[in-house]
C-alpha cells in the first residue's frame, strides 16, 4: 500500500457494503496503516466540528474547541479501551489489540463524519442569531445522534467478527453494549472538565472553567432557560442547594 493511500477514505465506514468493509477492517494486512488512516479522519473531522462550535464566541475559542474535541475523543478511547480488551480476552476473544482499536476507531470516524455533516446547520443558527441555550442543546443533540450511529457500527463489527469470523464470543457483543454506556459516561465527564467549547458571546475568552455544578443540572437549566428565558432573580426550583449554574459546552 502506498503512503498516499493513508489520506484517502479507503477505510471509511460504508453503510451500503458493510460485510466487505468489516472484512477489510478485520484482515491482517496493513493494520498500522488502517490505524493511521482512521485516526487521522477522526482528528480531521472532530477538529472541523470544534471550529464550528467555538466560532460562536471568537477565533481563539474556535481554535481552542477545535483542539479540545479531538482530545475529548482520544482520551475517551484511551481510558476505556483497556477495560474492553481485557474483559473480551477473558471471555475468549481472539481479536488482536490492533483489530479492536481499529473497530472502535471506525465507530468514531462515523461519529465525527455525521457531526461534520451538521456543520451547515450549526452555521445557519450562528448566522441567524441562534439562542445561546438552543445552541447548547443543539450541540448535545448532535453528539448523541452521532454517537448512536457510531457505536452501532462498533457493535455490528463485533457481531460480524463473532458470526462470520468466529474470533469473537457471542457474550462479548452484549458486554460491549454495556461498555459503550461506560464510554458515554466517561465522555460526558471529560467534556465537563474540558469546557467551555463554545463560550458565551460577549464574555472574555477562557480556556478552561472552574468546576461548578454538574452536567445533568446544566441540561435542565439550559432547557428551562430556552423555554422560559433567563431568570434575573430567584433560584431554579430543581436545585437543592444554591449553586452557580453552568453548562457543558458553553462558557456562561
Amino acid at each position: 500500500m502506498k503512503v498516499s493511500e493513508i489520506f484517502c477514505f479507503r477505510y471509511f465506514p460504508s453503510l451500503q457494503n458493510r460485510d466487505e468493509y468489516f472484512e477489510q477492517l478485520l484482515n491482517n494486512e496493513h493494520e498500522a496503516v488502517k490505524f493511521v488512516n482512521l485516526y487521522l479522519l477522526v482528528l480531521a473531522f472532530s477538529f472541523a466540528y470544534g471550529l464550528a462550535m467555538g466560532s460562536y464566541h471568537s477565533p481563539e475559542q474556535a481554535l481552542s474547541a477545535g483542539i479540545k474535541v479531538p482530545v475529548l475523543f482520544s482520551l475517551s478511547i484511551i481510558i476505556c479501551l483497556p477495560a474492553l480488551f481485557i474483559i473480551q480476552f477473558i471471555l475468549g476473544s481472539r481479536l488482536r489489540l490492533g483489530q479492536m482499536i481499529n473497530i472502535i476507531l471506525s465507530g468514531f470516524v462515523l461519529i465525527t463524519s455525521i457531526m461534520v455533516s451538521f456543520i451547515p446547520v450549526v452555521v445557519l443558527f450562528l448566522l441567524t442569531g441562534g439562542d445561546y441555550y438552543f445552541l447548547q442543546l443543539l450541540h448535545i443533540g448532535i453528539f448523541i445522534l452521532s454517537g448512536i450511529f457510531g457505536m452501532k457500527n462498533v457493535i455490528d463489527a463485533l457481531r460480524y467478527s463473532c458470526e462470520r469470523k468466529g474470533v469473537y464470543p457471542k457474550t462479548g457483543v452484549e458486554v460491549a453494549k454495556f461498555w459503550i454506556v461506560i464510554l458515554g459516561l466517561v465522555g460526558i465527564q471529560l467534556a465537563w472538565n474540558l469546557r467551555p467549547f463554545t463560550g458565551d458571546y460577549g464574555k472574555p475568552f477562557a480556556l478552561f472553567r472552574h468546576y461548578e455544578g454538574n452536567f445533568y443540572s446544566a441540561i435542565i437549566y439550559s432547557f428551562n432557560q430556552l423555554v422560559e428565558g433567563e431568570k434575573k432573580t430567584g433560584k431554579p426550583y430543581y436545585y437543592p442547594q444554591p449553586v452557580k449554574q453552568d453548562s457543558l459546552f458553553l462558557n456562561k
